[in-house]
């Protein structure tokens, strides 16, 4: 597992369970592109961006955790 934060929340990405649909990619290029290191960048786009995108994923493999002072809730 990967983890991708940028202060507010925290993508999760298991890439045993990626599908390569691109729907992350298509839908939010700026933060997810797979020809770049880190394929992740959680500064070009707001939390709430996102939030939206990495709910559509459709294998699971993008997740969130959201860091609430020093919880962590999935």
């Amino acid at each position: 597992m990967h983890r991708y934060s940028n202060g507010e929340i925290t993508v999760l990405w298991r890439p045993e369970l990626c599908t390569h649909s691109g729907k992350c990619f298509r839908g939010l290029p700026g933060v997810f592109d797979p020809r770049r290191r880190p394929w992740i960048v959680m500064t070009n786009a707001t939390t709430q961006a996102i939030t939206a995108q990495v709910s559509a994923c459709p294998s699971g493999a993008l997740s969130l955790e959201a860091l609430l002072g020093t919880t962590r809730v999935r």
